[in-house]
This record gives structure tokens, sequence and C-alpha cells, in this order.
């Protein structure tokens, strides 16, 4: 969801389809990585899946650079935006995947789809973007819907679902800052700066961590940040291993998609994701929200397309979709 610089004519229906095509399929992906995570979340730290995630992903990581222009695509001014972004976006995914440890999957999807109204308010206060009333009442439609979703103070709260929100958070940062500085960079780089950030900081969690000293398994999302490495079995550690293709797998698509249809087309599609959370959710897991949590996915989903629509219809450029 991040301009670039430069406009598009007119695109042909057919690429259109083709663009739609992959970002469903992007999507689809991606979404296989939330199911490992939440599938090893109960025996696993966060931190090991990352560390093995970002060391699996660099082989295919350097295939996007390469197809992209090569290591001269990396040597560029704006490194420490890269490098900044990169540490937002760590903080949007691992406040995400704390909260598949502990909530039901099509929960947690539903919240995280709230970034489109962070980042109106964002544009707002950090490009100085002018937003009509018909926007503002979305996102205050889609807050109401945040709130129906996390029922603050209620019986059924779980500190957890504070985790989502601060996910839709961090990563509408993070699509501010690619928006206000990162037009001259490629999706590349931003992957393998992003990537780089990655790593480090897994490990820094797994060196203060990793040793089992602050273990604790009094909530689902403690235990899963916590915890101390341990040796997987191997079927495991290929699912481990696998979040990194998956990853480059997903990027590639999403890119692809991006690149050869209309931004304001594509994006809208992203929200196939919330079909595979529920799906996925009660398939494996037997987990389906009751009527209120319908009530506010339906809100939170029809605030956040029409924020986008209506984004759409003054914006024709092409956009780097985020790895």
């Amino acid at each position: 969801m991040t301009t670039t610089t430069g406009a598009r004519g007119p695109l042909p229906g057919q690429e259109n389809v083709k663009g739609i095509l992959c970002v469903v399929a992007g999507v689809a992906v991606f979404f296989l990585q939330d199911l490992v995570l939440k599938f090893i979340s109960g025996g696993y730290p966060l931190h090991q899946a990352m560390v093995l995630r970002s060391l699996a992903a660099i082989p295919f990581m350097a295939l996007l650079v390469w197809r992209d222009g090569g290591m001269t695509t990396l040597l560029t001014r704006g490194w420490r935006m890269m490098l900044g972004r990169g540490v937002v976006m760590f903080l949007a995914y691992t406040t995400y995947y704390l909260a598949l440890a502990a909530l039901p999957l099509a929960t947690v999807v539903a919240i995280y789809f709230a970034s489109p109204l962070f980042i109106t308010i964002l544009s707002v206060l950090v490009l100085r973007e002018h937003v009509g009333w018909h926007r503002w009442a979305a996102v205050v439609a889609g807050f109401i819907g945040v709130v129906i979703m996390v029922r603050p103070g209620g019986a059924l709260f779980d500190w957890a679902a504070v985790l989502p929100v601060s996910s839709a958070l961090f990563y509408a940062w993070g699509m501010i800052v690619t928006r206000k500085h990162g037009g001259a960079e490629t999706a590349a780089a931003m992957a393998v700066y992003g990537n780089v950030v990655f790593l480090a900081l897994a490990l820094m969690l797994a060196a203060v961590f990793g040793s089992g000293a602050f273990a604790s398994e009094e909530h689902k999302s403690l235990g899963f940040l916590l915890r101390g490495w341990v040796w997987p079995a191997p079927f495991d550690l290929a699912l481990m291993l696998a979040c990194g293709p998956i990853a480059a797998a997903g990027l590639t698509l999403l890119a692809q998609g991006y690149r050869i249809a209309a931004a304001n087309v594509v994006t809208p599609f992203e929200y196939t994701g919330m079909i595979w959370g529920v799906a996925f959710g009660w398939i494996i897991w037997r987990d389906l929200p009751d009527p209120v949590g319908w009530l506010g996915i339906a809100i939170i989903v029809g605030s956040g397309l029409y924020v986008l629509w209506r984004e759409g219809r003054g914006a024709r450029a092409p956009v780097t979709p985020d790895p």
C-alpha cells in the first residue's frame, strides 16, 4: 500500500485479472506461515522460529536481488530508512505472531486488518494528507469493530487481543515510513534489509530468552516469547525452515501482482486472508467467531475496504508491497 513515484496509464483488464490472481495467491501462500507458527507455538519459542525462518530466507532473498539488478541495488543512501523500517516491521510481525499463540486465527486476522484505518490516521498526522469526512467515518466505524472484537472489560477479554491491534499500528507505521521515504528503493532491497533486521533482532531475543531462564507458561503468548530453545523434531524443523521459502514465494507473488495491475484494483483482495483465517481456524482448531465476533469482523473488513476504495479513487500509481 506504499505509493511510489511515477504514473501509470490505463491497464488492460486482462493484466488486472492476472494481478488479482497473483495477490490472492500471495496472500494464501503467506497464510501458510501463520498456520506453521500457530501450530508450533505450544512447544517452541518464537525467536527460534524467527531465526530459522530468516536464515532459510537468505538464498531466496539473494535470488530476488539478482533478478532486481544485483547487489548494487542494496548500496543506497536510504539504508538507514530501510533498517528503521525493518525494526518497525519486526515489531509488527512479532506482536502478530504472539497473538496467534493465544487467540483464534480469525480474530487475529480480523483485528490486524484494521491497519488501513491506522494508515489513514498516520497519513494525516505524519504526511499532512487531507482526509474527507467519508474516510473519517469509516475509521471511526472500524475502530468500533476493533472494540467489539477486543471486548475490553468483558468476561471474555484476553490481554493478547491488544497484540494484533499493536501489530496493525506498527504495520501502518512501516507503510507510512515507506510512503514518505521509500519511493526510490526496490522491493528486493526492502525485503533484504528487513530480513537482516529480522534475523539480528531474533538473535537478540534468543540470546536473552534462549536459555529458558525466563520461561513462563502462565499465558500462551508469554510462553511463546519466553520459552527456551528446544531441539526440534525433524518435521517441526522442516516446518520452521519452510517459512523462509514461503515468505519469499509470497513476496514474489505480491510484488508481481502490484507490478502488473493497478494498486486500487488489487489491494482489496488482500482481504481474502480473512477467508483463510476463518476456514483454517475451523478446519484445524475448530475455532469460529461467535455472533458478536462476526459483527466486529464485518465492521472492520467493511471499513477497511471502504477506506481502500476511497484512496483508490484518486490514486492510480503502482505500489511497493511489503514483504
